[in-house]
């Protein structure tokens, strides 16, 4: 078993978890979702984190993509110590700096590819100019140019979560937090995300940190952390990881 203490990450590290815990509840209803958790990653790692459920691996996702706050320990961001950040602090945290990813695409049903990838750019603040050109570079990358004004229900669900990635990446963020990506989609259509995410890295120097709890998913990360009750129970790099995508994922919008 090796802890998070025995990777130094190049460079430096891009975020940090000291000692974090979280508690829910109190008294005999508490429950320790986290105990103590040392992590560190590097701007450009793609790192899998992994364990059963309750293992506290959706906890500190959670955490490191500022949507909840440790109940001890620090969390640094870029030097920066997050865990003592206001709510709107954080918030502006994630619009600046963090993408997101998720099981259920999260897309708006009646609003077409272009307006769903564009969402993030209104709640900054950007012009509709501005949204209309990154939005459609965004959609272009993920293979999708000429679907833009297509809606949620009009493509398949591997063409979804490449719009859902489009939304995460167009504001060019730092990190890009997945989970389980590849949940609700057929293999064929989880090596094509798995393609995009890679691609993303790996060129564009994203840090990738993905929840999945498949193995061949998670064989595409440089990095793997593991999570048992709460701890990190290894953190080791992946000896062989998959550098390539298969020839599936350079299909431009595949239903």
């Amino acid at each position: 078993m090796s802890s998070a203490a025995t990777i130094s990450p190049a460079g430096g590290a891009l975020i940090e978890l000291r000692g974090v815990s979280k508690t829910y509840g109190s008294g005999a209803a508490a429950l320790n979702a986290l105990s103590g958790i040392d992590l560190s990653i590097a701007a450009g790692e793609f790192v899998a984190i992994m364990g059963p459920s309750g293992s506290g691996k959706s906890t500190a996702m959670n955490i490191l993509g500022c949507l909840d706050t440790p109940t001890t320990g620090q969390y640094l961001f870029k030097g920066a110590h997050v865990e003592a950040l206001s709510r709107d602090q954080r918030a502006r945290l994630r619009r600046r700096y963090l993408g997101f990813v998720f099981q259920g695409f999260n897309l708006l049903a009646r609003t077409s590819a272009q307006e769903n990838v564009e969402l993030p750019l209104l709640y900054r603040g950007d012009s509709a100019a501005d949204r209309r050109v990154a939005a459609t570079r965004a959609l272009q990358s993920v293979g999708l140019g000429g679907w833009e004004g297509h809606t949620p229900a009009e493509l398949s669900g591997g063409q979804q979560q490449r719009v859902a990635i489009a939304r995460a990446i167009v504001t060019n963020p730092s990190v890009v937090l997945a989970d389980e990506p590849t949940g609700n989609l057929d293999t064929r259509r989880s090596h094509e995300i798995m393609g995009l995410l890679l691609a993303l890295n790996r060129d564009q120097g994203i840090t990738v940190l993905m929840v999945t709890h498949e193995p061949d998913m998670a064989a595409y990360a440089r990095r793997m952390v593991s999570f048992v009750d709460g701890r990190v129970a290894r953190d080791e790099v992946n000896p062989h990881p998959i550098t390539q995508a298969p020839q599936a994922t350079q299909l431009a919008g595949s239903v």
